[in-house]
């Protein structure tokens, strides 16, 4: 009999495993690594569902079936992606449910109390690309150490003829399997919306005390004991849990360039000299070669004749297209201007004679569509009028 816990539990978990794949292998989709890169959190919760739990606890009462009613189950984990699709991850769980009744055979005692468990897992797992920015699809599987605790758990019958306390606490080796699906948001680059089933179980037994009080055997046995200890062994444990929650990754990979027309771009006129400067994702910070640029373009203001210089910042269009995220970019872009004038005025130049502007992600230098990070967009352009 408790060989079908297992098999149904590996089962659902296939199941579930077979529908994601179902879904997205399609003849016209390729499946691709969706390149999670570098650290990221999550934080989940969700729904804990005990399978029936078979229990051993002869000689002071005999065997039974733990029934539990379901409860509640979190989850954080701190991973690192490597950038191919797959991701390593350590996490910290913990499970709670409500023990409804023990069944004994032909009776039954009722319960009082809750079963806790938590557990560390390390976790590897794989993201995939099928071809929308809007869904990936993931699983996984994580190796570790649980605790389950008993603490507080009764069992009584409805004559109270019988009755049993439960406690202790007992770690074992711990092991599950992942299915889950993630919703990138478009207003928070990096910032995702996840869904699971997790399948976790501890190997057996979980070993607890018991301290039980009536008529041995229940209320068809007469024999009269009082009060009886020993050990209770819960030998199946499987677990069922479905999340939701978010994960956020500190240092995003750029999503696939999106497809634009191929229209050729005529270049603006320039009166004078140009000097590019280019800039780190999301930076204004200037490296050492950026600031060798704007000494040579302070040195040849300065040899020439001439009346003004400008400095023209721009982003690329990694941010959120919306207005909010044109913003962020016109104050990026004006942060990139500021610092290349600061630099200008430490190389000679009359701070009065310096214009800067901040234009965010207009008239890129190279065409691409919106959420696309393109270092040669990432610039001030500094001219020489």
């Amino acid at each position: 009999m408790s060989l079908k816990f297992p098999l149904f539990a590996a089962s659902i978990f296939n199941i579930s495993t077979l529908l994601c794949l179902t879904t997205f292998l399609m003849p016209s989709t390729t499946i691709k690594a969706q390149p999670v890169k570098g650290l990221y959190v999550t934080g989940a919760g969700g729904l804990s569902i005990n399978q029936d739990q078979v229990v051993r606890q002869n000689p002071i009462m005999p065997d039974g079936r733990d029934k539990y009613t379901p409860g509640a189950t979190a989850v954080t984990s701190l991973g690192y992606g490597l950038g191919n699709g797959f991701r390593v991850e350590v996490e910290g769980n913990y499970r709670n449910n409500p023990l409804k009744y023990q069944n004994l055979g032909s009776y039954k005692a009722r319960g009082e109390g809750r079963q806790q468990t938590y557990g560390f897992m390390v976790n590897a797992l794989f993201d995939m690309d099928v071809g929308s920015p809007y869904i990936f699809p993931y699983f996984g599987a994580g190796i570790g150490y649980g605790w389950s605790t008993m603490n507080g758990v009764k069992l009584r019958t409805a004559d109270h003829r019988l009755t049993e306390h439960m406690g202790g606490t007992f770690g074992q080796f711990a092991y599950q399997g992942i299915g889950g699906l993630s919703f990138p948001t478009p207003w928070i680059v990096g910032l995702s919306f996840i869904t699971e089933y997790r399948f976790w179980t501890m190997l057996a037994p979980q070993s607890h005390t018991a301290d039980v009080w009536g008529t041995q055997g229940g209320r068809n046995i007469t024999h009269p004991y009082g009060h009886t200890k020993g050990n209770r062994d819960t030998t199946t444990y499987f677990n069922h849990s479905i999340l939701l929650g978010l994960r956020y990754e500190f240092n995003p990979a750029p999503p696939p360039a999106t497809p634009v027309d191929e229209t050729p771009v005529v270049p603006k006129a320039r009166k004078s000299r140009l000097y590019l400067v280019f800039f780190n994702w999301n930076s204004f910070s200037l490296s050492n070669r950026a600031r060798l640029i704007v000494r040579e373009a302070a040195q040849a203001y300065n040899n020439v004749e001439n009346t003004r210089i400008e400095a023209d910042g721009y982003t690329d269009t990694s941010a959120s297209p919306d207005i909010k995220g044109k913003k962020y970019n016109i104050e990026l872009s004006l942060k990139r201007a500021k610092e290349i004038r600061s630099e200008l005025i430490r190389n000679g130049v009359p701070a009065g004679n310096i214009d800067i502007h901040g234009y965010g992600s207009q008239n890129l230098r190279v065409q691409t569509g919106p959420n696309v990070r393109e270092a040669r967009n990432r610039r001030v352009e500094i001219i020489l009028r």
